[in-house]
């Protein structure tokens, strides 16, 4: 068992993007090498919680200071302190990423290969790739589009444009037992796809290309998709609008995610624009998902 060590930790919540990196910035301006780790997580409302990591207890009316410079006296005056006990992160990776079902797919790791029933089809990630296990509400979400639109369509072509880990791909490819082009613009998540669907059983079915929107020789040879997965973020969704409608089959069914609830109507209005309806825009755990349909 490997145990993190004891740190101080100073926190705070700021209102949006923007202010959120101008402070992280300029605290980490204010902090010499290694003296202090400075994060920055949004919140499902779209807020943002900025932490400072400190391996000795730090001075804390010199903190406020400091983020009064960086965000504000009315922020610095919200700042609390408080103490990081030593813990096996591996294992509470671990026991925190329990099984996750979506209708009839379960995300899951390793440890938990067991727990998945014989009617179920389980996409087996590691929680070492936490960013794209199921474990997020957008993830969630687009599997359970996917298998509600599995259970009325068997699409021919599909897609998963900004794969990541691979979640929405294997989960495409299990189901149909049909080829899924997965494509993204990270080559290292395009080599952790390509190895998961090794390790799920449907290397032969997953092709993988790293590329930046549809412009890969790839997405020509394989389309008109019948069915597209792009679990992005708000804006490469409406910059894609065009691009994707152009590469689409008639009455190809379209599930969008990686969106706020407040982000959903430009995205909807953006594919309304190319001739695609909205079938479906459903919320977990704070993260919009759309179901659309060509024509």
């Amino acid at each position: 068992m490997t145990l993190t060590p004891t740190t101080s930790r100073a926190h705070f919540a700021i209102g949006d993007e923007a202010a959120a990196r101008r402070a992280v910035d300029r605290l980490n301006e204010s902090f010499d090498d290694g003296a202090a780790a400075v994060t920055a997580f949004e919140r499902a409302d779209g807020g943002w919680d900025i932490s400072l990591h400190f391996a000795d207890p730090p001075d804390q009316a010199m903190v406020r200071g400091l983020v009064a410079l960086a965000a504000g006296e009315a922020i610095a005056a919200t700042v609390a302190f408080d103490t990081v006990e030593p813990r096996d992160w591996v294992r509470a990776s671990l026991d925190a990423l329990a099984p996750v079902q979506a209708g009839r797919f379960v995300v899951h790791g390793h440890h938990d290969r067991d727990r998945v029933q014989p009617n179920q089809l389980g996409i087996e990630i590691e929680a070492a790739l936490a960013f794209g296990t199921g474990h997020h509400g957008t993830t969630r979400g687009c599997l359970l589009l996917l298998d509600e639109v599995l259970h009325a369509h068997l699409p021919r072509r599909v897609l998963d444009l900004g794969s990541g880990t691979g979640v929405l791909a294997i989960a495409a490819a299990k189901a149909l037992r049909r080829r899924v082009l997965a494509s993204d613009i990270d080559p290292q998540a395009v080599a952790v796809c390509r190895d998961n669907a090794r390790l799920n059983g449907v290397g032969n079915w997953v092709e993988t290309v790293c590329a930046v929107g549809f412009g890969a020789p790839a997405f020509k040879a394989r389309a008109p998709f019948d069915l597209v997965l792009a679990n992005i973020l708000a804006n490469p969704l409406r910059q894609l609008a065009t691009p994707m409608a152009q590469h689409l089959a008639p009455s190809a069914m379209v599930v969008l995610s990686g969106l706020l609830p407040p982000q959903a109507q430009s995205v909807i209005a953006a594919y309304r624009a190319r001739g695609l309806r909205l079938v479906r825009h459903q919320i977990v755990e704070g993260w919009s998902s759309l179901l659309l349909q060509n024509g």
